[in-house]
């Protein structure tokens, strides 16, 4: 009999949070003072989830002298994709400037 909350490969299944939930919780650790483990337990979050949560809206609320802001990984992530797209297209005309220059003697 399968657990409930689990998968048919016997993971679990992946929760997913509001914004007003997450942007709660983080209040929780980074106004009222309580710590990562406590608020986490009490919403029934993992720690680290909660973590990276509350590092990222440090970040946020230091405008980037923390770490990256939520645009600044936006930004990242896209420019990451636009190198990846080119250095396909890149290596697809080299592969067709090579095949061509063989053929054309």
């Amino acid at each position: 009999m399968a657990r409930m909350g689990s998968s048919k490969a016997g993971r679990r299944v992946r929760r997913q949070f509001s914004e007003e939930f997450r942007v709660g919780a983080v209040r929780l650790v980074l106004d009222e003072g309580k710590t990562v483990g406590a608020v986490a337990r009490e919403l029934d979050l993992t720690p680290s989830s909660l973590a990276k949560w509350v590092q990222q809206a440090r970040a946020d609320r230091s405008q980037g002298k923390t770490g990256l802001t939520t645009e600044e990984r936006a930004e990242l992530a896209m420019l990451r994709k636009d190198n990846r797209e080119l250095r396909m297209e890149r290596d697809i005309l080299k592969k067709a400037a090579a095949f061509f220059a063989r053929h054309q003697a």
